[in-house]
């Protein structure tokens, strides 16, 4: 009995082992690749600092996030699958990032989301992206990278 028990603590143990040893390659492939680790762990924790208060801490995004209120000015949207993140390249949600919607969508579009070009730089923007695109399901970040794809070639 205590042999079987001992066993199963390392097993666990090797598991565990593994997989901190695995981390990094598995947080850069669920990054689209073209994340480390480092830069997940970093845009996680700038994520709770700036983004958690009104895109969740869970990234869920607020209550009925797709109809304004009667301020007009458009909800929160949801981050992780069941939103619309996913929908777009790199470079519009780095631009949305950093200029906010208003600037990127125009005609009037309504957001209480600023742009966080003055309080985050580049590097620390693109980190946000990475955590966000980390928690999406396989299916969800090879069409946001096929978006992604699509726009550079468009660009060149």
């Amino acid at each position: 009995m205590r042999t079987a028990v001992l066993f199963s603590v390392l097993g666990i143990a090797a598991a565990g082992l593994g997989f901190a040893w695995a981390w990094p390659w598995l947080a850069s492939q669920m990054a689209g690749g073209d994340a480390s680790a480092a830069t997940v762990a970093l845009g996680k924790t700038l994520y709770a600092e700036r983004c958690a208060t009104c895109h969740g801490a869970e990234l869920q995004g607020q209550r009925d996030w797709k109809s304004p209120p009667p301020s007009g000015r458009m909800p929160a949207p949801p981050h992780d699958a069941s939103g619309h993140t996913w929908h777009h390249p790199d470079g519009v949600l780095f631009r949305i990032t950093k200029e906010g919607p208003a600037a990127v969508v125009g005609r009037g579009y309504k957001s209480d989301m600023p742009g966080f070009g003055n309080v985050m730089s580049d590097d620390e923007i693109r980190a946000v992206l990475a955590f966000i695109k980390s928690t999406w399901p396989e299916q969800e970040r090879q069409y946001q990278a096929e978006m992604s794809r699509r726009e550079r070639e468009m660009a060149q």
